[in-house]
């Protein structure tokens, strides 16, 4: 079973950037498809961005251009690298292995006008 922990949420003002970690644990998830979503307003999670074994990306029309998902094997980690920060990105962020469905926390990010 893989455990799931983000990071790198905080407080950031509009126009700005954050980088999000997410670092698994009990599984190589190297082959695993992984995900990044964000707690919406109806308290329901809207998919942001994945990234394949092979390192193949998809992203939300909500975050593409600003966004860039990526993968580090040998720390058995992804990440979320998001720019230009608006107050709509505001949310709990959540990792997903998508392969087994498990998640992750969530880190809490706040942009501040």
């Amino acid at each position: 079973q893989v455990q799931l922990v983000e990071s790198g949420g905080g407080l950031v003002q509009t126009g700005g950037s954050l980088r999000l970690s997410c670092i698994a644990s009990g599984r190589d998830i190297s082959d695993d498809t992984m995900g990044w979503y964000r707690q919406a307003p109806d308290n329901g999670t809207d998919f942001l961005a994945m990234i394949s074994g092979f390192g193949l990306t998809t992203y939300s029309d909500r975050v593409k251009g600003r966004a860039t998902i990526s993968r580090d094997n040998t720390q058995n980690a992804v990440f979320l690298q998001m720019n230009k920060l608006t107050l709509d990105d505001s949310s709990v962020y959540y990792c997903k292995n998508v392969h087994n469905k498990s998640w992750g926390p969530g880190t809490q990010v706040t942009v501040s006008s």
